[in-house]
């Protein structure tokens, strides 16, 4: 089989000496099952430690990463405002309430032999809205009972109410829903979160759009020194003009924190303005795999935007080693990301006839071509679907 990569970057090196990896069972998400959302009409997907969906534009590869927001939204009872936003439900069923009246999400989620679940089926109204028609949670210890024990918890209600439960039971599963982290770092205009001032306390976790992202580094800077030399150290492979980060809070206003740095060198002022937008993704890309506490699931969409060829087999590298501590999904259009990956690693998403449909890879299947072609380049040839 063709070899993944011809020389270890710099990074594994670091990581291997700087991170002690721990083997343990870890708590994930085993699988997803989506009903009528959006493109997805009915798909029950396995998932691993490691899954990177690929597939052509419109194919349904972030409207899975949207059902995670929305679940968000759903636990957290915001149903009604979420369908409103997104135009009613027409736009959010598939192909709308005349061809699909309910909405079903299901998760399985556990660790060993001991697992929990969630299922909630939405309907569609007449007012263009929807309303919760069913919501069950589960506990399963499978080295005991053949069959889950099933909390009931809402019948026809306006909203979700899983997080209103003392059920043990049921604060496993929003402890899991809530643990999950949608990552979007596209914006990098003028006016992006990203590039504003933020407040220095707001560091309990990196934001969707990292747009508390200078007080999340100097938190790390402050009490995680490792962790913040390693992001230093792997952000200069790709950028060597960087010097690293001047972190602190505004002299004017210690409440406030803006993202500053400085270029080898030179003593000149540089903020977040000053950087090119690929080098502020990968920043916050490297940010966000190389924190000491990872989110249970972390879900990024198209990480690749914007970046270098060398910086994408890097990310690569970040990827997989954030994905033995914890659960990681990525929708990407990049081959040479892909190229960084095993067959077993990967799903490819066709649309067919309008429906998204998701196929899991694996290497038992192409191993005439592994020999001679990377994963990216079969996937150019046409050879594992995914293709417009």
């Amino acid at each position: 089989m063709m070899s993944r990569r011809v020389t270890v970057p710099q990074i594994c090196v670091c990581i291997l000496f700087r991170i002690q990896v721990i083997t343990f069972t870890m708590r994930t998400l085993q699988n997803l099952t989506i009903k009528n959302f959006k493109s997805i009409r009915d798909q029950s997907l396995d998932l691993g430690q490691l899954n990177i969906f690929i597939g052509g534009n419109g194919a349904g590869k972030s409207n899975l990463v949207t059902v995670f927001k929305f679940l968000h939204e759903i636990v957290n009872q915001r149903l009604a405002e979420y369908t409103l936003r997104r135009g009613g439900a027409d736009t959010i069923l598939h192909f709308g309430r005349a061809t699909s009246r309910r909405m079903e999400f299901s998760l399985k989620f556990g660790e060993g032999a001991k697992a929990n679940g969630y299922k909630i089926v939405l309907q569609g109204t007449d007012e263009d809205g929807l309303i919760v028609e069913s919501e069950i949670a589960s506990y399963h210890e499978r080295h005991k009972y053949p069959s889950p024990y099933e909390l009931p918890i809402s019948v026809f209600i306006n909203e979700a109410k899983i997080r209103t439960q003392n059920d043990l039971c049921a604060r496993q599963v929003v402890a899991d829903l809530d643990s999950y982290r949608v990552y979007h770092f596209h914006d990098t205009s003028d006016t992006a979160p990203v590039k504003a001032l933020c407040n220095v306390d707001d560091n309990r976790y990196l934001r969707p759009q990292a747009e508390n992202l200078a007080a999340f580094l100097y938190w790390l800077q402050e009490k995680q020194p490792d962790h913040f030399s390693m992001i230093t150290d792997t952000v200069q492979q790709i950028a060597p003009f960087f010097g690293g980060f001047r972190l602190a809070p505004l002299r004017l206003n210690e409440t406030k924190i803006r993202l500053e740095w400085f270029e080898r060198g030179s003593d000149a002022y540089f903020n977040a303005t000053s950087l090119s937008d690929g080098t502020l993704r990968f920043i916050c890309l490297v940010t966000l795999l190389l924190q000491p506490d990872l989110p249970t699931v972390i879900l990024v969409d198209e990480p690749e935007l914007g970046l270098h060829p060398a910086a994408i087999t890097l990310l690569a590298d970040l990827i997989s080693s954030a994905a033995t501590r914890t659960q990681v999904i990525v929708a990407t259009q990049s081959v040479t990301l892909v190229n960084q990956f095993e067959p077993d690693d990967v799903w490819a998403v066709d649309r067919l006839d309008n429906d998204s449909v998701f196929h899991h890879l694996s290497a038992s299947d192409m191993t005439q071509w592994l020999d001679d072609y990377a994963l990216g380049e079969l996937w150019e040839k046409n050879l594992v679907g995914a293709r417009p």
